[in-house]
């Protein structure tokens, strides 16, 4: 039995490469010159679910944090201005909430749909955690009592979107991810594993064995629920929380023993395994406790199937906005954001393997980049904070996601969830918390690439890797790391001029070598080839030819092997062909050994469209 399927998988990812999706795609087996090694269908589609339950948490963590701010609801107690005890209010902050989960699952499709069609990368997209906080607590405050109000606050992420588009199609934003020096990239990753093993050890998102401590800012936590205080500290009965022990055991042994024998599947066994045991109500481990929460949770479980309109937050922009702290707001989204996606997205393909070390570039990075920013304003419209790559898609990338397939994936799950929202958004935080972990301990190799031998390099790399999880943000992590790399050299660059090169540190010959000028220029590929008068700019040269030249060999197949349902154009004796040869991209010239001539010496012939790319050649039939 177990070898029947293994033939079906087999034959199953075997036929999807040789087709126009796996040429798509560029899955292995394909015949593209960048086919991805290692990918096929069936692993793309398992990291694509691996992926899905590693972020699923963020249809309740969202849900939870953007309604803080009380959203679009107005607060009109004189005597209560917070409204913190108006049940009016707290009835309205509910129906925001419930929006906002259906809003999380409709945007997070969308964006990782696109961004795996687009730019063929294993990325899921949702709102960013870190963004949303930051949007919640800073910008529009809890219950709106911020400096910006929530339908301002979503005008200035839905500009931000556009802003981001234009500086892609500028490729300032690609030259920002080449120009950073390599062991700040290399560093970026260590960093983001080191942040994805504090959310997973977090009592907000992960196990909880972390809890926050007045005298040493983290303590140790596995506290019960019980014990946990509002602001996540633990009033004593360390590590005996019972969801703790569950998570680690079942969610993190597990997974790691599995991986040592190179399980398939082996994320997606643990997070399933925990949250099935997690469902009954009368245990210890229970998602659903009989308390007010518990009880409302496990009546919003029971729908199973529950499709929700958003009501109060679409398109909920306030369009006649002034003052500085709405370009406060926007700055700082800006540089966040830009700074966070940058880092996330270039490291995820690191970890994919599909930067290229000569360009230091990956593919689709202006694609990429073009789909977070348009995602970003459609996220916006949705009622929802920046929308950005998530580091837990380095979980599906661990199990051998390498293409876009996995990130459709990702979106066709999250498009399930708007109608499953009760289960999707019953996965307990500890049934994930191991597994980013683990994927944070898979990330951290990328450290070793560092250059530790010259303090010019490896200070600013350890200063990106240590403040990404102690800020709890990617981009203050990263933002510290460039800005102490430049202050560093330029320091030791002024001294050895002003010295005329007598005053070097001792270990400059070990130092990085560095240029601010990327190789191919600052403009993508595609506005170079715009700027030529290329009518197809839009294509890759390359994928262009490999699209054509597999369109004439369908064609020219069908003609020799399906003759009754192909008409032949050619003169009353076929015309034997001996080779092909290419003279320019849409015209081939198909030379034959024939003494005769036909009689029509010129035959325009129009080849069926292919994968996506409208082929029409021009064959013209030479004699000799």
């Amino acid at each position: 039995m177990a070898s029947r399927f293994s033939n079906f998988f087999e034959e199953l990812d075997l036929r999807v490469a040789r087709s126009p999706v796996g040429r798509w795609f560029r899955l292995e087996g394909c015949g593209h010159p960048r086919e991805r090694k290692g990918s096929r269908f069936s692993v793309e589609i398992r990291a694509g679910l691996t992926t899905f339950c590693a972020m699923a948490y963020i249809l309740a963590v969202n849900a939870s944090i953007l309604s803080s701010t009380g959203g679009t609801c107005v607060c009109t107690n004189a005597e209560d201005p917070t409204c913190k005890n108006d049940a009016a209010y707290e009835l309205c902050r509910s129906s925001i909430h419930r929006d906002i989960v259906t809003a999380t699952a409709v945007v997070s499709c969308i964006a990782s749909v696109c961004m795996g069609l687009f730019a063929n990368l294993p990325v899921g997209m949702a709102p960013g955690m870190g963004l949303n906080a930051y949007f919640a607590y800073q910008v529009v405050g809890t219950n709106g009592t911020g400096r910006v109000s929530y339908r301002e606050a979503l005008l200035a992420v839905f500009v931000e979107g556009f802003i981001f588009f234009g500086l892609t199609i500028l490729g300032l934003r690609q030259w920002l991810a080449r120009a950073i020096p390599a062991s700040l990239k290399f560093a970026t990753g260590a960093g983001i594993g080191l942040y994805l093993t504090i959310i997973g050890l977090s009592p907000s998102a992960g196990l909880g064995v972390l809890a926050h401590s007045d005298s040493d800012i983290i303590g140790l936590g596995g506290c019960p629920s019980e014990y946990l205080t509002s602001d996540y500290s633990c009033n004593g009965h360390t590590l005996e929380s019972p969801t703790m022990w569950l998570g680690i055991f079942a969610g993190g042994v597990l997974t790691a023993v599995l991986m040592m024998y190179h399980f398939k599947g082996a994320v997606l066994c643990g997070i399933g395994l925990v949250t099935i045991i997690s469902w009954p109500r009368n245990t210890s481990v229970t998602m659903f406790p009989h308390t007010a929460t518990g009880d409302s949770n496990f009546e919003y479980f029971k729908q199973v199937v529950s499709f929700r309109k958003i009501k109060d937050i679409l398109a909920a922009q306030d369009w006649h906005v002034s003052g500085g702290q709405f370009g406060i707001a926007l700055i700082t989204f800006l540089y966040v954001d830009i700074m966070d996606m940058t880092g996330t997205l270039y490291a995820m393909a690191r970890y994919a393997g599909l930067v290229d070390d000569r360009t230091q570039d990956f593919e689709g990075s202006a694609l990429a980049y073009m789909t977070d920013a348009l995602s970003i304003s459609v996220g916006s419209l949705f009622g929802c904070s920046p929308v950005t790559a998530f580091i837990e898609s380095g979980s599906g990338i661990s199990e051998g996601g390498r293409t876009g397939l996995t990130g459709i994936t990702v979106g066709a799950c999250f498009f399930i969830s708007i109608f499953f929202s009760p289960i999707f958004a019953s996965i307990p935080v500890w049934a994930t918390g191991s597994t980013l972990v683990i994927v944070g301990s898979m990330m951290m190799k990328s450290a070793a690439l560092v250059n530790w031998g010259y303090m010019g390099d490896s200070i600013p790399a350890f200063l990106t890797i240590a403040l990404m999880p102690f800020t709890y943000s990617i981009a203050y992590g990263l933002i510290c790391g460039i800005v102490t790399y430049i202050v560093l050299n330029t320091l030791t660059w002024v001294v050895g001029k002003v010295s005329f090169g007598k005053l070097t540190p001792a270990d400059a010959d070990q130092k990085e070598p560095w240029t601010w000028r990327v190789e191919g220029g600052i403009l993508p590929p595609w506005v170079q080839r715009l700027l030529k008068g290329d009518r197809r700019f839009w294509e890759d040269p390359e994928d262009r030819k490999f699209f054509e030249n597999a369109a004439l060999e369908m064609h020219i197949s069908d003609e020799h092997h399906s003759e009754k349902n192909t008409k032949s154009t050619f003169s009353e004796k076929q015309v034997p062909m001996e080779e092909v040869v290419e003279t320019e991209i849409g015209e081939l010239e198909i030379r034959t050994t024939n003494t005769r001539p036909s009689e029509d010496p010129s035959v325009r012939r129009e080849l069926t469209p292919y994968a996506g790319i409208d082929v029409n050649t021009d064959l013209r039939i030479k004699q000799n």
